[in-house]
């Protein structure tokens, strides 16, 4: 199967800028697998399609101010400050990060990146050449506690990959990078976001995405509420989104393509409930691709879904099947995406180009801040 094989037109001017307000007034095109038909409501109708005994699977991570703008310590050959950028990715320790640095080429081993006029600096440790990027120490000053150690920020083996520490809320790391840190906004969105939390879920809380689970955007806590009130289960998991997402595949068969790694973490009691729902006939529903990819990690082939946590590189297009999810919440996605490719697992990739082609008609807002889909 071939990468070009997912590829549709998409006028520019449909690339959603600004989040619509309020959150559940965004449109929504409802695709029904059982014989093709396909409706044009509003997010709000998603009520209409939910029915009692189903479970409601959402994505708890935050996002965090992940994009640190500074100087390099020391000047150029000509005497000038040299501004760098550094995108922390995922977190490794108390003080250490993967994370995407410019300009690369000035950002070797040794170097040391000063932002907010010295309140934090990080140490370039090494490359990561799969990534691009790098590994970096943070260093802060902190009263009677070394820079690199602070004592409030330790934390137990197995929590390194999983972003901001659970626990962590108040180490002064936190409050520096909540201070000066910025949005990571995907790189289509050009307009300033002026509220930061329109690029987080009002579920939001396990801190440690570098972007937005953005299907979860279009829910209110009112909208939460009646879904409860209608007898549907929300079961919360974790999957803490990389950059990874926004980058299209490059290779020309997308067997060949290497998946980017990310954390996720489904409770015992996540599993239980999930489990326990089929079984009783309601249906898994999934807000968002994060979502499903959690599941599908931690599913058999018989579709049973087991508890765990760890770093999964599924890859999810059509050919496999999906095992632990009926249906399906999502925004319109990139040309060539992985996003693209698990929509067209789920929906047939003829039909899903079809739907797309369908939105560019119906003049959709896709990507990010877009409108939604949901497939059942």
């Amino acid at each position: 199967m071939r990468t070009a094989d997912f590829d549709y037109n998409l006028p520019e001017e449909l690339i959603a800028q600004t989040p619509v307000e309020p959150r559940d007034h965004s449109r929504m095109l409802v695709v029904h697998r059982s014989d093709g038909s396909r409706e044009h409501r509003h997010f709000h109708d998603i009520l209409d399609y939910l029915n009692a005994g189903d479970a409601l699977v959402i994505n708890e991570t935050k996002v965090i101010p992940a994009r640190l703008l500074g100087v390099k310590e020391g000047v150029d050959s000509q005497g000038h400050s040299v501004p760098v950028e550094v995108l922390l990715l995922r977190r490794i320790n108390a003080t250490d990060w993967e994370a995407l640095v410019k300009p690369g080429r000035r950002l070797k081993p040794g170097a040391v990146c000063v932002f907010g006029d010295g309140l934090l600096r990080c140490e370039v440790l090494s490359s990561v050449p799969e990534i691009g990027g790098r590994i970096v120490r943070f260093m802060w000053d902190q009263v009677g506690q070394s820079p690199t150690s602070p004592s409030d920020c330790s934390q137990s083996p197995g929590e390194a990959s999983t972003g901001l520490v659970p626990g962590m809320a108040g180490c002064v790391f936190e409050e520096i990078l909540d201070r000066l840190g910025e949005m990571p906004l995907p790189p289509y969105i050009h307009e300033k976001l002026e509220d930061r939390s329109r690029y987080q879920t009002v579920y939001a809380k396990n801190e440690g995405s570098a972007a937005a689970p953005t299907a979860g955007l279009h829910f209110t806590p009112e909208l939460l509420e009646k879904v409860k009130q209608k007898g549907v289960t929300i079961v919360p998991v974790t999957l803490h989104v990389g950059l990874g997402t926004f980058r299209p595949v490059t290779v020309e068969d997308v067997d060949t393509h290497v998946m980017h790694s990310e954390y996720y973490h489904v409770s015992q009691e996540a599993a239980d409930t999930l489990n326990a729902i089929r079984a009783a006939g309601g249906r898994i529903i999934c807000v968002g691709t994060t979502s499903v990819r959690t599941l599908e990690t931690v599913a058999t082939e018989d579709g049973v879904i087991h508890p765990g946590a760890g770093d999964t590189a599924i890859f999810i297009y059509p050919g496999k099947k999906i095992k632990a999810v009926d249906a399906l919440i999502t925004n319109f996605h990139l040309p060539q995406s992985t996003l693209l490719m698990l929509v067209s697992a789920f929906m047939g990739r003829e039909t899903a180009l079809d739907v797309y082609r369908e939105a560019v008609e119906e003049r959709y807002r896709f990507f990010s801040f877009g409108d939604a889909m949901f497939i059942e």
